[in-house]
């Protein structure tokens, strides 16, 4: 391709690792990393997440609409909508001189703008759907697309079911027995021998009702010397964790309030998690176990929808987020933890998950950028 690639989408980590995955194999299948541009917001976490990326970063101001009619509600509202149109003006002056030859939405609130713009221009538009149930966003924007890549099927005339985009770190992650010995070594401190690890991590901004019930279930586990918690809190919720942090004896439990996820990914016996789309993908190509907590409220649902699927496949249990509490993750995680049904849950979860789907969607990208 002669001209730009601009991936469009972010906010959350579970917008902007996928635009990264896909960046990164189109440079690998032969796109200058030069002529690969990203754009996202001004509110999220792009330039901490993608500091050191290699690719230029345009972020656009604006933040999504509050589904509130009370009055803090519609003001903010009104700030959301005069914060978008100045990120369609912005991104009309962006893609109108840059000619890009395609646009690729990731969804949420700040790729309306630019994938709007690329309509405006003219320009071939590619949404890529990352849950189960697509956002508002693309379900306005899909009659436009000249492709969209699905999470999940089916098919269609304009559509190809590619999976969700992953990390290379996550898709390189070896759980053999042997791997998985060196990594529990690898970790700081080491986990000991006969531990069972179990990893909690509900987002980059985390969970107040998942971290509560962590930290109770760790008072509940504080004399366990067979267990080992991993809590990533996330960064919103770290300091309130740590002051209610249980004393425990025999239980190693650990908080953090960010973590690099492959690592952990890789000794996880099990985890809790919430079930965006970029969480669920990566559970299910590593073939980790999982208890899912979906989001409420969620728009279009689109969390229950992604943990229905693993759920339905055997590879995850789902507890609804109002009932999410000490006593509902130990037993989902004492289920899991069995030697057979940690084996047979890993085994369906990873049934599910699309390796490929990075390379898959970028595929599309360039065969559309050719002759877009």
């Amino acid at each position: 391709m002669a001209r730009a690639v601009l991936l469009t989408g972010g906010g959350t980590g579970g917008h902007i690792f996928p635009m990264v995955a896909v960046a990164d194999e189109l440079v690998a299948s032969g796109v200058p990393a030069e002529r690969v541009e990203l754009i996202g917001s001004r509110r999220g976490q792009e330039l901490r997440l993608l500091r050191d990326s290699p690719y230029r970063l345009t972020r656009l101001p604006g933040r999504g609409l509050r589904r509130s009619w009370r009055p803090a509600a519609i003001v903010a509202n009104i700030g959301a909508v005069l914060g978008l149109v100045a990120a369609l003006a912005i991104a009309l002056v962006r893609i109108g001189r840059r000619r890009p030859a395609v646009v690729v939405s990731f969804g949420g609130y700040a790729a309306a703008p630019a994938a709007v713009a690329a309509i405006l221009w003219r320009r071939p538009l590619v949404l890529v759907e990352l849950d189960a149930v697509p956002g508002a966003v693309h379900r306005l924007l899909a009659r436009f697309a000249w492709r969209r890549c699905l999470a999940f099927g089916p098919a269609g005339a304009r559509s190809v079911v590619t999976g969700v985009p992953v990390r290379g770190e996550v898709v390189a992650v070896d759980r053999g027995d042997a791997a998985r010995a060196r990594a529990r070594v690898a970790l700081t401190p080491p986990v000991e021998p006969g531990r069972a690890i179990v990893v909690i991590m509900s987002g980059s901004l985390g969970s107040e009702r998942v971290n509560d019930a962590a930290t109770e279930l760790a008072r509940r586990w504080a004399s366990r010397s067979d267990r080992t918690i991993i809590h990533v809190t996330g960064r919103r919720d770290a300091q309130r964790v740590l002051e209610r942090r249980p004393s425990t004896s025999g239980l190693d439990y650990r908080v953090t309030d960010f973590a690099v996820m492959a690592p952990l990914w890789c000794v996880a016996d099990a985890a809790v998690c919430r079930a965006g789309a970029t969480t669920v993908a990566e559970l299910t190509v590593v073939g980790v176990p999982a208890v899912l907590v979906p989001l409420p409220g969620a728009p279009g649902g689109h969390q229950l929808a992604n943990a229905r699927v693993v759920e339905q496949a055997g590879g995850a249990i789902v507890v609804a987020d109002d009932q999410c509490d000490a006593s509902s993750l130990e037993a989902a995680l004492e289920r899991l933890l069995e030697e057979e049904h940690r084996r047979s849950y890993g085994e369906a979860a990873r049934s599910l998950g699309r390796p490929n789907a990075a390379s898959a969607i970028a595929r599309e990208i360039v065969v559309i950028g050719e002759w877009g």
